[in-house]
């Protein structure tokens, strides 16, 4: 009981160490909501708001402010979860995203991310230079036109702007609480400016002060122009809501991530949205949609009997002639610029504006390339990394920013607010639709490593915030949010292809075991039946490189459809195995493109090696039904090739796969690098066009011997390939009905390119150099009966392997046969690419030289790969299902 005491203090002080450095980092926490807030308002704030208020009225203006907080709130919160489950370095949202989701959205997401904060440098920028442009035509000083005049203004700003950054930005920090004052003295003063009795001139302009009839008349909406419904308004507002994950971006340079960017965030938001809604309603309040800006049309000035209409009638003002020519240059719906004319004192709305564009625009440009040097450093798209390097003590990305400066300037070259700020809300509702998933992932996978101590978060909201963030995209510019999801798409499969050799502990991977598991589990009770079967295949190949025609083999009809399992039997007990050997073999599987799983085994003997593996190997229903062996070419030399097979005869299927170079798979000594980075090419990764598979058929062993030709024909090296099938018996023994049985059994897996031949061998006479190679093979084995004494029991128990005459006897029909069949083979398929031949069945009395010399002369002078196929007497073909 002492020790989880211990634990349990030990944690508790570490808690309140924590809790202490938070409090000691205050003011860390207040330049961070500084830095957030700053990023949140903008150019949206004082130059599209209020005309927001206008077309949508106060209502609906209210709901956009409101879902947007909704988005951003949720995002705060997942974020806040993400930044608070470790250790949050240089990145950003980039890094965030990856090591939680893992490369394959977070590379995406991270590349998208970085352009969105370079398209929103450009919109900051865009909007400083609306504002020089006015103050310009203000002094009749305009350069060219009104949209030339914006792109000369935001060019010679960006340029500006990288020179700044270039520098150095040692002062930024500094230069943050000075934009700062200088936004909040610009608010106070509209604030104050809307309480201000108004004089003849803004009358004039639109403002009438506090008034319930204005208030009623802009609660509801009035759509004006090409930009004039809902959701155009919508995605025009939302970037103001934006500038959320810019303190997350610079998260590797504060003292205390954990602790300010949860509070950071969520302060800001409330500040920020207060903000919007005492500005909207204030607008709302206090200025009407249209005004002439002429001080002549005042109904004081005038005759009394002249008639108009409209609410400026009862404000005392007849502005029908401007509103109904849609000439009015003023008001709510016509002046971007109306918070400087309500506000007490104009210059200060105008220094408001410089420093929200310019301190926005300042921080998209330096976030976009650190964002993006993270993504290069993780090597994980091509051709990119010439932007990651870094200079200088800071390790500044110079690089970086001449890329970013280049993709801003191309967008201010467009010169239209209204077009950038839909593209900019499609990247980052992007982003924030993958931030709020990433959260949901990571929670819902039940992963042991996702521990964040921010817990005032739900998994359901940030699904939620999810899923609204992907809809509002498409509501807003559906054409932005297909293109956006094809490229995200594009780079999400590049990296899926690449596989990048990178573990992040990811909720992916966490995902993929729970998937894995729960399809495991509920496999167990799915019922076996015919039309399921699939080849489960252990392959005793020893280190797989050492064999690859039997891993090429194997792999090519059990790919992507059936269990593969290569074993390695180690019968040396001073040889080490170590875990880089095995990782080492399975990088070289995954370079082949081999989809197996690979495991070691270590026994006295390849007998008790093979007998153990084939029982341990497996999962539940994932377990192999078929044992793959490479036929051993120094078969006289080892006796436990046969026992394998008798071991396990009842249980597996069996398959013999003779080729040069193929022997058993048995390891004593360890995997060297060298082996491991070639990749010999075999005989079964070429294409094989029109040859012949031939299936010498002799028995009927459930039709594993006709299924696997099969399925190598679905493969594109084999699906030219024709499938000939030779049915073997006696012409005068073979019954009809066998006949019969024989062809619909291969017809069950016929295609168009199978062909049967019926008794293709027969009593035939038999070349009598066969028999003598073959009594020669057997010749080492043989008992030596008069040495014996008559105790011929008691010599075979002291070597079983050796062959009596009884023995010889007892099999002799069968070889003839055997020798015979060996002939026709040759002759018949000369042109064959692959022969299958039903696998002899040894009785349990059959010593294993006698077995192998058996097998031996079956296969012995094919030119081609030979494969030797014994079922288990199960069906595996679905021609009798019902």
């Amino acid at each position: 009981g002492v020790k989880p005491f211990l634990v349990g203090h030990y944690y508790t002080y570490q808690n309140i160490k924590e809790t202490h450095s938070c409090t000691t980092h205050v003011f860390a926490m207040t330049g961070f909501q500084i830095r957030v807030m700053l990023n949140i308002w903008g150019v949206i704030m004082y130059l599209r708001l209020p005309w927001i208020t206008s077309q949508a009225g106060l209502i609906l203006t209210y709901v956009i402010i409101f879902m947007s907080i909704i988005v951003t709130t949720i995002t705060a919160t997942s974020v806040s979860a993400i930044s608070t489950n470790g250790k949050v370095y240089s990145g950003g949202t980039y890094f965030m995203i990856s090591r939680s989701l893992g490369p394959e959205l977070g590379a995406p997401i991270g590349l998208l991310f970085a352009f969105a904060n370079a398209i929103a440098c450009a919109l900051h920028t865009v909007g400083f230079s609306e504002t020089v442009r006015d103050l310009l035509k203000d002094f009749k000083s305009q350069m060219v036109d009104d949209v030339n005049d914006v792109r000369i203004i935001g060019a010679i700003t960006v340029v500006v702007l990288l020179c700044i950054t270039f520098a150095g930005m040692a002062w930024e920090a500094k230069a943050q609480i000075l934009f700062f004052i200088a936004i909040m003295l610009s608010l106070i003063n509209y604030f104050v400016g809307t309480v201000i009795p108004p004089n003849t001139e803004k009358e004039s302009v639109g403002f009438f002060g506090y008034r319930g009839d204005i208030f009623v008349e802009n609660l509801l909406p009035s759509y004006r122009g090409p930009n004039g419904y809902f959701f155009r308004l919508f995605a025009i507002f939302f970037p103001a809501a934006t500038g959320i994950l810019s303190g997350v971006n610079i998260c590797g340079d504060l003292k205390d991530p954990t602790g300010g960017i949860p509070k950071g965030t969520l302060l800001a938001i409330l500040w920020t949205t207060l903000s919007y809604l005492l500005i909207s309603v204030t607008c709302a309040a206090t200025v009407v949609r249209d005004a002439s800006g002429n001080v002549n049309d005042s109904l004081a000035l005038k005759n009394f009997t002249t008639q108009c209409s409209g609410l400026g009638c009862k404000l005392g003002w007849n502005f029908d002639r401007c509103e109904q020519n849609h000439t009015c240059s003023h008001g709510l719906a016509n002046n971007l610029r109306i918070l400087t004319t309500v506000s007490g004192w104009g210059i200060l709305i105008t220094i408001g504006v410089f420093a929200a564009t310019l301190s926005s625009a300042l921080g998209f440009l330096v976030s976009a390339p650190k964002i993006f040097q993270c993504l290069c450093k993780d090597n994980i798209y091509p051709y990119i990394g010439f932007f990651g390097k870094g200079y200088g003590k800071n390790n500044e990305p110079l690089r970086g920013y001449c890329l970013m400066f280049c993709i801003a300037m191309a967008f201010i070259l467009i010169g239209d607010l209204n077009t950038i700020v839909p593209l900019i809300s499609n990247f980052f509702l992007c982003s924030y639709g993958l931030i709020n998933f990433s959260t949901f992932h990571a929670s819902i996978t039940k992963s042991p490593g996702w521990r964040p101590e921010y817990h005032y978060y739900s998994p359901w909201m940030s699904l939620f915030g999810a899923i609204l963030s992907f809809l509002l995209m498409f509501l807003f510019t559906w054409w932005a949010a297909l293109i956006t999801f094809c490229i995200m798409l594009f780079l999400l499969g590049y990296v899926s292809y690449t596989k990048p050799k990178i573990n992040w502990g990811s909720s992916h991977q966490a995902g993929f075991y729970n998937m894995a598991l729960s399809f495991s589990m509920s496999l167990t009770g799915v019922e076996d039946h015919v039309k399921n079967f699939r080849p489960q295949c252990l392959v005793l190949t020893g280190p797989p490189n050492v064999r690859p025609a039997l891993v090429d083999f194997v792999g090519t009809f059990t790919k992507n459809i059936s269990l593969m399992i290569c074993g390695n039997i180690i019968m040396d007990e001073k040889s080490s195995f170590p875990q880089h050997s095995t990782d080492m073999l399975v990088d070289w599987l995954n370079q082949r493109k081999v989809r197996s799983f690979y495991t070691s085994f270590t026994a006295d003997s390849l007998k008790e090696g093979a007998h153990d593996l084939m029982q341990a190997s497996g999962l539940g229903k994932l377990k192999p039904n078929t044992l793959v062996l490479g036929y051993k070419m120094n078969w006289q030399e080892s006796a436990a090739f046969v026992h394998i097979y008798q071991n396990q005869k009842e249980f597996y299927c069996q398959v013999f796969l003779h080729t040069k170079g193929i022997c058993l798979g048995v390891s004593t000594e360890n995997i060297s690098d060298d082996g491991l980075d070639e990749q010999v090419r075999s005989v079964f990764q070429t294409k094989q066009g029109r040859k012949s598979i031939d299936i010498y058929w002799i028995s009927d062993d459930g039709g594993l011997t006709l299924l696997v030709p099969y399925l190598l024909t679905r493969r594109n090296r084999w699906k030219k390939s024709k499938l000939r099938v030779f049915i073997l018996g006696d012409q005068e023994t073979m019954k009809e009905d066998r006949k019969e049985n024989g062809h619909k059994h291969a017809h069950g897996h016929a295609n168009k390119n199978m062909q049967v031949f019926s008794n293709c061998c027969g009593f035939l006479p038999l070349c009598s150099c066969s028999l003598q190679r073959y009594e020669e093979s057997i010749a080492p084995f043989r008992l030596c009966e008069e040495q014996a004494g008559g105790d011929v029991q008691e010599l075979k128990r002291l070597s079983p392997w050796k062959v009596s005459d009884k023995d010889l006897e007892a099999i002799k029909p069968k070889v003839c046969r055997t020798l015979r069949l060996n002939e026709i083979i040759k002759k018949n398929s000369i042109h064959a690419a692959l022969v299958v031949i039903s696998l002899p069945v040894p009785e349990v009395t059959c010593p294993s030289s006698l077995y192998m010399s058996w097998l031996d002369a079956l296969s012995y002078g094919i030119h081609c790969p030979a494969l030797l196929i014994r079922g288990n007497q199960e069906n595996v073909m679905t021609f009798y299902c019902q």
